[in-house]
């Protein structure tokens, strides 16, 4: 996870390949490849933060911008570093900007529905990537399965407690933002697998706590609390992503513990990589945002040119009950084996992964 900066993160995605900037009001749109467009016209991008995950500095911008590049379709993508009234700020600037469709993170659910709301009633269309926004009533959402990661992980710590060979593991989970609807949806997914256990007194069950707004620093502080409230007998970790799970084995590291108690994690990031190839993290989950992007922007581009857009499938909202079209992408759990398909996937860099001391790691795990 990254340091927040707001300034210079909003000014580097415009240098980094020209993001198209359109016009406000009656003038006209300029697409990624210099045609003018008559009118007001665009589609808006607006990411979450910097922080939490790497993709939502580097990755999405990449790949958003490269399938809208590839449609000649004009768009602008910024990101809200974590701040609700920066994202509301964007999107009021979007929308009064002619944005014909928007694209939204939500760092909630309630700011994202005002945001959706003054979208609908100025005729734009909408689209949630990645996280739904309950009660939200976007046109479309575009996500991977996220109980389906949940269950990965969950069916990736028991594979590693089984390996370790402890007898009844306590096991703490450290979840994700409350605020976050992916978050309960992972959270469902894991304690679908470990609840049995644990009620079977196969598993006992420990410490379980939401880090607010996926925050490392504060789930280092956390998981400090757990681990001494615990005499430091937690055998198990339900960690709900990498950053998380880099903050719990950096107080395992301190008690010498790292690589012995498992650590599950999501996202596939360069550093959760390399603590899977170091042993001092049981597995990831790869969700393969390209396709993830590629989804989301054939969605925005069909309802930019006023085509017919179609989504597979369709998820309930939990507060409205309203169904919502989506489309719904497969996770994959990623272990020491595997984590050479995601650098061949091209998700990741070998030199990024292999740098430093973790390079030892790389060939006896078949990256070469």
């Amino acid at each position: 996870m990254r340091s927040r900066i707001s300034v210079l993160a909003a000014a580097g995605l415009i240098a980094l390949g020209g993001l198209t900037a359109c016009t406000s009001g009656g003038g006209d749109s300029t697409t990624s490849s210099g045609t003018k467009i008559s009118g007001p016209g665009k589609v808006g991008v607006i990411l979450p933060d910097t922080e939490t995950s790497q993709r939502w500095g580097t990755d999405d911008p990449k790949l958003l911008k490269a399938a809208f590049a590839a449609a000649d379709v004009p768009v602008d993508i910024q990101n809200a570093d974590g701040d609700k009234e920066k994202f509301k700020r964007i999107a009021d600037e979007m929308i009064s900007g002619g944005a014909k469709v928007l694209m939204i993170v939500n760092l909630d659910s309630a700011s994202g529905k005002a945001v959706l709301d003054e979208a609908r009633a100025a005729g734009v269309k909408t689209v949630d990537y990645d996280r739904l926004t309950l009660n939200g009533g976007a046109d479309y959402y575009v996500s991977f399965d996220n109980k389906a990661v949940g269950e990965l992980q969950g069916k990736g710590l028991v594979q590693c407690l089984t390996a370790k060979g402890v007898k009844v593991p306590k096991i703490a989970e450290l979840n994700g933002s409350p605020d976050d609807n992916n978050a309960t949806l992972f959270k469902a997914g894991y304690d679908s697998i470990l609840q049995p256990l644990y009620d079977d007194a196969v598993y006992l069950k420990g410490p379980d706590q939401a880090v607010d707004d996926w925050d490392n620093d504060e789930a280092t502080v956390v998981f400090r609390e757990m681990w001494n409230q615990t005499g430091k007998g937690i055998n198990g970790v339900l960690a709900a992503n990498d950053g998380l799970a880099n903050s719990v084995i950096q107080i395992l590291r301190q008690s010498g513990k790292n690589g012995e108690v498992p650590v599950t994690g999501q996202d596939a990031t360069v550093p959760g990589l390399q603590n899977v190839l170091a042993g001092d993290q049981c597995m990831t989950v790869y969700k393969p945002i390209k396709k993830e992007a590629d989804a989301a922007a054939d969605l925005a581009i069909k309802l930019y040119k006023g085509e017919q857009a179609t989504a597979a499938g369709r998820v309930k909202d939990t507060e409205s009950g309203a169904y919502v079209p989506s489309v719904l992408l497969q996770p994959q759990a990623i272990f020491k084996k595997d984590v050479g398909s995601v650098i061949k996937d091209g998700f990741v860099e070998k030199k990024a992964v292999c740098a430093g001391r973790f390079a030892a790691f790389c060939a006896p795990n078949g990256i070469n």
